[in-house]
């Protein structure tokens, strides 16, 4: 048995519904037969990673799969309708687990901007879940590099008026923070401080108490020596 529909989903759903209706014209009938099948081979693709386990390797078979998605997403983005596009929602979570964070953030701007919502096997709402996804893949990599912080950058700028949970926007200032904590000088470590302090205000278990100690040397040493070096001179 299926599970209803949210109360935002079945809204999203009729308002699509009715501007379909509305504006039903042949081309517009060719263009709903196509996103048709588009779900279809979505459902199809879906069923075939449901079989696989690995989380790795269920990462690699949408790699493989999300190529065959991009004439769709360049048009859904080109067309600029603002209609519900639960493929273009979908594969903006799968570039997001396969590294591709430029696709991502581009369908995630359009998704905000026209808000649509999230499929319903999503449980969070769409600017959270870009923030959290984004944010968790950051975490997880080796390394923050300077190229991953810019893209939390953007996640930070697009849903800085999305509605979350407290933690997950610690969890996005606690990346942000880790990332900028790379940096050489004192101003990149303070501002690395402001964000891991904040991420602590909204969340006290998001995990940065021994970071922000750190850092707090890290400051001061270099305030030190700067001072000496002054001195010196």
């Amino acid at each position: 048995m299926s599970r209803p529909h949210s109360p935002a989903r079945a809204h999203f759903e009729r308002a699509t519904a009715e501007h379909r209706a509305a504006t039903t014209t042949p081309a517009d009938r060719v263009n709903a037969n196509a996103y048709e099948l588009m779900l279809l081979k979505l459902a199809e693709d879906k069923r075939g990673l449901s079989s696989i386990q690995s989380i790795e390797r269920r990462a690699e078979a949408k790699r493989a799969l999300l190529p065959s998605y991009a004439p769709w997403v360049a048009g859904a983005l080109a067309n600029e309708s603002g209609v519900q596009d639960d493929v273009l929602i979908t594969v903006m979570v799968w570039s997001i687990d396969t590294g591709d964070l430029d696709t991502a953030l581009n369908i995630a701007a359009y998704a905000i901007e026209h808000k649509l919502v999230m499929p319903d096997q999503y449980k969070r709402q769409t600017g959270c879940l870009i923030a959290e996804e984004v944010a968790e893949f950051a975490l997880k990599a080796a390394e923050i590099t300077p190229e991953i912080t810019s893209k939390l950058w953007i996640v930070n700028d697009l849903t800085a008026n999305e509605d979350m949970p407290d933690e997950v926007r610690a969890k996005l200032l606690k990346a942000i923070g880790y990332g900028l904590a790379g940096g050489e000088s004192i101003d990149d470590k303070r501002a690395a401080l402001d964000h891991l302090k904040r991420a602590l205000a909204l969340h006290e278990k998001v995990g940065v108490k021994k970071d922000i100690e750190k850092l707090e040397r890290e400051i001061k040493n270099l305030a030190d020596d700067a001072g000496a070096a002054g001195a010196g001179g």
